[in-house]
């Protein structure tokens, strides 16, 4: 781990640690399955949506063929809106039908785990699937809900006041991800 001068941010993946950490899920995500065309990822708005696009692009690398991806927007299903605030509402995009699909969930940083759970509430109203999985680049602990990742790149145990950001090159222009810490008073 590294960090800036001035403390505020401290690197917890740099680029190619990121790159190498997402070979390495999509390797156990490929081990997990049967039949990798079953496959469908599901990002969770915001970051989960591009760090699923990535994935998918990792995954086809990997199996030789396209691995189906969208997005699921919990936003509706959420019961914790008055103490996160609200946001607009992203659209969820489905590649396919769920029915009958091995559906991986892909967030970059899991917390309380009510995101996790409003999404498997939002995922019901789009049919069945044969299997649901969780993958969360970053696990920083503070579970309200008994909702664990599946796949997890890294454990960061971190205090409620500071947050991770994943930073990828197609959106930000740098890759890694970050602790980012409240700056104190002085």
């Amino acid at each position: 781990m590294s960090s800036t001068a001035d403390n505020e941010r401290i690197e917890i993946f740099s680029e190619r640690e990121l790159g190498r950490t997402l070979a390495r899920l999509a390797t156990q995500i490929l081990e997990t399955v049967e039949d990798s065309r079953t496959l469908m990822l599901l990002g969770i708005p915001t970051r989960g949506v591009q760090l699923s696009r990535v994935l998918a692009r990792e995954l086809e690398r990997l199996s030789g063929h396209a691995i189906a991806q969208g997005a699921i927007d919990p936003t509706f299903h959420r019961d914790d809106l008055e103490r996160i605030g609200t946001r607009l509402p992203q659209l969820t995009t489905l590649p396919s039908s769920v029915e009958d699909r091995q559906v991986v969930l892909v967030d970059d940083v899991i917390f309380t785990g009510r995101t996790v759970r409003a999404s498997l509430e939002a995922l019901q109203n789009w049919g069945r699937p044969q299997r649901v999985m969780l993958l969360a680049l970053v696990d920083r602990g503070h579970r309200e809900l008994p909702i664990q990742p599946d796949f997890c790149g890294r454990v960061v145990p971190t205090r409620r006041s500071e947050t991770i950001e994943l930073r990828l090159r197609d959106v930000d222009g740098e890759e890694g991800v970050f602790l980012r810490r409240l700056s104190r008073p002085t």
